[in-house]
């Protein structure tokens, strides 16, 4: 199947399921650019309820505020960077899964985003299809728990 006909599919399945349910999941998406924001907010807006925050300070609270079902967390913020915001959420007892978003892609990267407590990663430039399985994944794996 062609990249883009599993990325139809995928998104006519949320979108059936946002039909049916009328629920949408929130996610927070901690990104402090704007056009990364711009590109994330157009792929997912369509399925799901989306929440800005614009530094690792920021992702903190609002991720206290509005209890979202995931987090996208952009590793390199100013003020707070996604890995001390993800240590923070965890050592607080907040168990959502997060979804570190990455320009690093070398293994000992890897380790350290999933060490600081990150649920998984994903590397930039961002792949529609590759953030729609993971944040359909995780979303999945939770409401199973």
């Amino acid at each position: 199947m062609a990249d883009n006909e599993k990325e139809k599919t995928a998104e006519a399945f949320q979108d059936d399921i946002s039909y049916v349910t009328g629920y949408k999941p929130l996610i927070l998406v901690a990104e402090d650019t704007d056009s990364n924001f711009l590109l994330i907010s157009t792929i997912l807006k369509k399925a799901y309820k989306l929440v800005r925050a614009v530094n690792g300070i920021e992702a903190v609270d609002l991720a206290g505020q509005y209890r979202p079902d995931l987090i996208l967390m952009d590793i390199r913020m100013p003020h707070m960077d996604g890995m001390e915001a993800t240590r923070i959420l965890r050592n607080k007892g907040i168990e959502i899964p997060i979804i570190a978003v990455t320009a690093f892609a070398f293994d000992q990267d890897r380790n350290r985003i999933l060490e600081a407590g990150c649920n998984d990663y994903i590397a930039k430039p961002i792949s529609s299809v590759i953030l729609k399985d993971k944040i359909q994944y995780w979303l999945n794996k939770e409401s199973v728990s």
